[in-house]
């Protein structure tokens, strides 16, 4: 028999953006949310942003892929499906994964085997409303302390100019304005 999980909060919520330099420039210049981790392939970026211990707001941005804009004001129905990429929830350690990943295929429900994403293992899974979830823990918790801009938690091989300058100074020289929809 499998224990119920103790989940932990949020790990966190992956969103979607056109422009990762701008989206650096905007979380961590603008909003004040350090960078903690990146992941970069041929296909994908993947940014971590730290929003509290152990939760983040993260964002893809995909190569060769165009993406067609959508903005609505907080609060307001609107009869287009805004689309989000996934929720990550925080579990405590990797038992607690195993775990998790065991109850869930002892509900008769799909679901990955572990991933080692490097600073994170996950699983992922989806909601019987078809909401992609994934359960992660933090190998190492990247949300405590400063970044480390050149240590594990920053994989990306070809970063942003935004990391870069992060890297060789610890600011960004500009950052992006915006306007409500």
């Amino acid at each position: 028999m499998t224990t119920t999980p103790k989940w932990s909060g949020i790990n966190h919520l992956a969103l979607v953006t056109d422009d990762m330099d701008a989206t650096v420039r905007f979380y961590a210049g603008v909003l004040g949310a350090p960078l903690v981790s990146t992941v970069g392939t041929p296909d994908f970026r993947h940014y971590f942003f730290d929003f509290g211990p152990e939760c983040t707001v993260a964002f893809f941005e995909y190569a060769d892929m165009p993406i067609e804009t959508f903005a609505k004001p907080a609060g307001i129905p609107d009869k287009r499906a805004p689309q989000f990429d996934h929720l990550s929830l925080n579990l405590p350690d990797e038992a607690a994964l195993h775990s998790l990943r065991q109850r869930l295929l002892d509900a008769g429900c799909e679901v990955t085997e572990i991933v080692d994403h490097g600073s994170i293992h996950s699983v992922y899974f989806t909601d019987n409303n078809g909401i992609a979830l994934e359960a992660s823990w933090w190998v190492r918790d990247v949300t405590a302390g400063s970044p480390d801009y050149d240590g594990p938690d920053f994989g990306d091989t070809n970063p942003v100019p935004a990391l870069e300058e992060l890297r060789a100074t610890g600011t960004l020289t500009g950052t992006p304005r915006t306007q409500l929809t």
